[in-house]
């Protein structure tokens, strides 16, 4: 694992090279290396900070060139299978190192662009070929690893995180069209970001970026995997069959996936897929499993000896950091800076903290991210299959304006039957269940209200996909891109601890976009039916078998205690005014009604306006 930047530009120094690439340090302690290229007119800039996971010599050390020394690349992530690509795509090959990265750039000096397919892993890179003065650049098919670029039309800088881009880019703009969406969402969806001119490498896609003849660039992108191409006409409905070959898939993965040359392990909650991980992972390893979990002592919720429970079971060597909910306010004013621009997600902070204590121990670790998307563990999947019910559509603004006068608990359930526009279903569930902003509520709270969220509710075509199987997708394509990986990334990275996702093995989501709905959440609602059915065979289901709960903090009691000082700061007249995104009016009235005690589900609202202006302010 590590961390990329570099450029293509008239105007950026191999000095510039050098800050951009030392801003990126965390994600790669061990080493750096540069290649810089100047002629008459263009300046090229490659620059690499190393995290030593495979082949810990200077033999693997980047920028890495190839043997006919027409390419040049810096890599980040890992692939999984480069030992079957050297054994089936190469003969003779007097390879100089034991690694990965070696595979990666002599597979594209063979085989071109077309290489990226075959690439089983997470991996963010980057290519300059020498010979026809093109950059190529390449994200993993489900968006594991961040790739960013700045592209004009004259300059294009990228890198794995946006404050590289911005420690050699002074003058970026702020791209206000996309903060609808982030009210909506509580992030910011690819491929924008808060930024004019910067984009994510699409996952699955590669981008290629010439030098024309008139000394301008051109820039040019296709994919090589995209979630629309692999829904195939049928489902797999079998339990038994569908059983056994997701077995096998997930034993394979894990078995990659545990490959390394530096201690590893796995982050372990109790719940069900970083049990199955955990569960596998001692299984198929040769050596005993590490297990790292975090306890918050004083919380309401604490996970801690669930943990321990699944990891007694599975006899792994565990380790538990207890924690208060002092330790975790202590890491608020860390958050921006760690996430570059506006992202909500409050799980960031244990997670960071979970990371904090693996790297006193390992160098990478396995989590079981991307469950809950493949196989059917949101409830808001049931809820989209409901609110398709034509009668239910009819009786739904009633439904909303009798939650009005209910509790707290049933006014939160009343915001999805809350009216949206037709054809925005799934962002509408996804925006609702999470207590961010609706449309409705947006147009009013906008100073200049001009959105439309018809790009982020596209429909999945293929067979006659229902309801519960376009959210899934939909969260897939969105959710677990631009939220989950990206909080996992930066919060792990922020400590240099490399993290796999294994259940994300491209293989593992083919066969889920494939697998029946009714072998997801079966008939009787058990959600990630298959999933626990293959769990139970590793561990019994008395130790797993309790209520779903989230990774998360209580901001919902904070920000009306310790907390109380963000609000009173961020969302104050002057910052409110100062900013003139959203009305001043709107955001006390949101404010008086939380604190007055009505509607606890506002907390998230409030949250998302805080981080907003503090984006803008906090700095």
């Amino acid at each position: 694992m590590c961390g990329i930047a570099g450029f293509l530009s008239k105007r950026l120094t191999e000095s510039n090279l050098s800050v951009a690439t030392s801003s990126l340090q965390h994600r790669g302690p061990d080493g750096e290396g540069f290649f810089f290229q100047s002629n008459t007119v263009w300046n090229t800039g490659l620059g690499h900070r190393r995290l030593a996971i495979i082949d810990l010599t200077t033999a693997a050390d980047q920028p890495m060139h190839s043997r006919c020394g027409r390419y040049i690349m810096v890599f980040n992530g890992e692939i999984y299978n480069f030992k079957e690509i050297k054994s089936s795509r190469f003969s003779n090959m007097p390879w100089r190192s034991t690694g990965d990265s070696e595979v990666v750039i002599e597979c594209f000096a063979k085989y071109g662009p077309e290489c990226f397919q075959w690439l089983n892993g997470m991996f963010a890179v980057a290519i300059w070929d020498k010979k026809l003065n093109k950059l190529t650049l390449a994200r993993d098919h489900v968006g594991i690893k961040p790739l960013y670029y700045y592209y004009d039309g004259t300059e294009i800088i990228f890198s794995s995180e946006i404050k590289a881009i911005k420690a050699v880019r002074g003058d970026l703009t702020i791209n206000h069209s996309v903060i609808p969406y982030y009210l909506h969402l509580g992030y910011i969806p690819h491929p924008y970001t808060i930024y004019n001119k910067i984009s994510n490498v699409s996952a699955g896609t590669c981008l290629e970026v010439s030098v024309a003849e008139n000394e301008s660039l051109f820039a040019e992108s296709h994919s090589f995997w995209k979630i629309q191409d692999k829904i195939r006409d049928k489902t797999l409905c079998d339990e038994e069959t569908a059983k056994k070959q997701l077995d096998t898939l997930l034993q394979d993965a894990v078995s990659k996936q545990l490959i390394s040359d530096v201690p590893i392990g796995t982050f372990l909650s109790g719940g069900t897929d970083s049990s199955l991980v955990t569960a596998i992972a001692s299984k198929v390893s040769s050596v005993k499993v590490n297990t790292f979990s975090i306890a918050v002592t004083d919380g309401k919720v604490n996970e801690g000896p669930y943990a321990a429970a699944v990891a007694k079971h599975l006899g792994t060597n565990h380790f538990e950091l207890p924690i208060t909910q002092k330790e975790i306010l202590e890491m608020v004013p860390s958050f921006m800076n760690v996430y570059d621009e506006p992202f909500t997600d409050s799980s960031a902070f244990p997670t960071m903290l979970v990371s904090k204590l693996a790297r006193q121990h390992v160098t990478v670790t396995l989590s079981g991210d991307g469950g809950d998307e493949l196989f059917g563990g949101y409830g808001s999947y049931l809820w989209a299959k409901r609110l398709e019910n034509p009668l239910l559509n009819t009786v739904a603004p009633l439904v909303y304006r009798s939650t009005r006068w209910l509790s707290s608990r049933y006014k939160r359930a009343g915001l999805l039957f809350d009216k949206y526009p037709s054809g925005h279903s799934k962002s509408h569930i996804f925006s609702q269940s999470q207590y961010f902003f609706s449309e409705k509520e947006i147009k009013q709270l906008l100073v200049q209200p001009a959105f439309n969220f018809d790009s982020v509710n596209a429909d999945f075509s293929g067979r006659n996909l229902d309801a519960f199987e376009q959210m899934s997708f939909w969260d897939i394509e969105n959710y677990l891109k631009d939220d989950l990986l990206v909080k996992v990334d930066r919060a792990s990275m922020q400590y240099s601890l490399e993290t796999r996702v294994p259940l994300l093995d491209y293989r593992i989501v083919e066969f889920a976009l494939n697998l029946s709905p009714a072998l997801k959440i079966e008939k009787n609602g058990v959600a990630k039916y298959l999933l626990k059915k293959i769990l139970y065979e590793y561990v019994p289901k008395s130790l797993l078998d309790r209520p779903k709960w989230g990774f998360s903090i209580p901001l919902v009691k904070w920000l009306k205690s310790d907390l109380k000082w963000m609000i009173d700061k961020y969302c104050s007249k002057e910052i409110i005014e100062g900013t003139g995104i959203v009305k001043y009016e709107k955001v006390k009235k949101i404010i008086d009604t939380y604190r007055g005690g009505k509607n606890d589900y506002l907390y998230n609202r409030i949250w998302t306006l805080i981080v907003l202006h503090w984006f803008f302010y906090g700095q």
